[in-house]
């Protein structure tokens, strides 16, 4: 009897053992992404933003064990005044990004690399703000993919869309459509996506964001005109209606030193 008992007392040890390395493993099997956003007006404050970037912030990512960070640019900058520069990083633990801050701050080498920038006079400052945009996998692409492209970086063609709706529930219903057939279509056409993410903190809640990628901007647009076709019959099922308000699309190229 007293053998039983301890059969018992170790089988709901076991038990509960393996229900909290099942819990971990289900929190571990997605990726979070955080995009930066600078917003800029001059020549002289994207140089010291770039300057940053590359020579202090990417290699203190790095050692902190972020892997890829891409950065990049939209194509029309030069023709707004309200300039932008995308900073893209992700982890599958998402304590590091809560921590990160603190964390980059004990990296010598990014304090002395990044002077210039971290030190700026109020009056000169290297950008006019910084919005922090936090997402989580969606289901159906629950980790980070690298564009698999051959063109030279200054060709390439990243686009970035954000799907704004109007409600949670209809946000919700949008994600499901990307998990249950949309993602399937871009595999199937090879859009190179980077990643899709559920917008978890940021400005423009509820939405959804994603990253698509292409050689040039010929292949971009006979992308999008082979995805049609394909999509439509999808996009008129009635359970999918009215779950976009807003489409943000912002055609953008990798900088030189991106990792992405």
């Amino acid at each position: 009897m007293i053998k039983s008992k301890n059969q018992g007392h170790w089988i709901v040890i076991l038990l509960i053992f393996i229900s909290i390395q099942s819990s971990c493993f289900a929190r571990a099997a997605t990726t979070y992404f955080q995009l930066k956003v600078y917003h800029f007006q001059t020549t002289e404050q994207e140089q010291v933003i770039d300057r940053f970037l590359e020579q202090a912030y990417l290699p203190a990512m790095h050692k902190l064990g972020f892997k890829e960070i891409g950065v990049f640019k939209p194509i029309d900058n030069k023709d707004k005044t309200d300039k932008l520069v995308y900073v893209f990083s992700a982890s599958t633990n998402l304590e590091k990004f809560a921590s990160l801050d603190a964390d980059i701050l004990k990296d010598k080498r990014y304090l002395a690399s990044g002077k210039e920038y971290l030190d700026a006079v109020h009056n000169y400052a290297p950008y006019s703000r910084i919005e922090t945009i936090l997402m989580k996998a969606f289901e159906g692409m629950p980790f980070l993919s690298l564009p698999k492209l051959k063109s030279a970086k200054s060709e390439r063609v990243y686009e970035l869309r954000s799907y704004e709706a109007p409600t949670e529930k209809l946000s919700a219903n949008k994600i499901s459509m990307f998990n249950n057939g949309e993602i399937d279509i871009f595999n199937k056409l090879n859009f190179n996506a980077v990643f899709y993410g559920q917008v978890i903190a940021g400005s423009t809640m509820p939405n959804l964001i994603y990253l698509t990628t292409f050689e040039n901007m010929t292949e971009r647009d006979a992308h999008w005109k082979a995805f049609g076709p394909l999509y439509k019959p999808m996009a008129d099922l009635p359970q999918y209606q009215h779950n976009v308000s807003k489409n943000v699309t912002t055609l953008c190229r990798p900088t030189d030193y991106s990792d992405i």
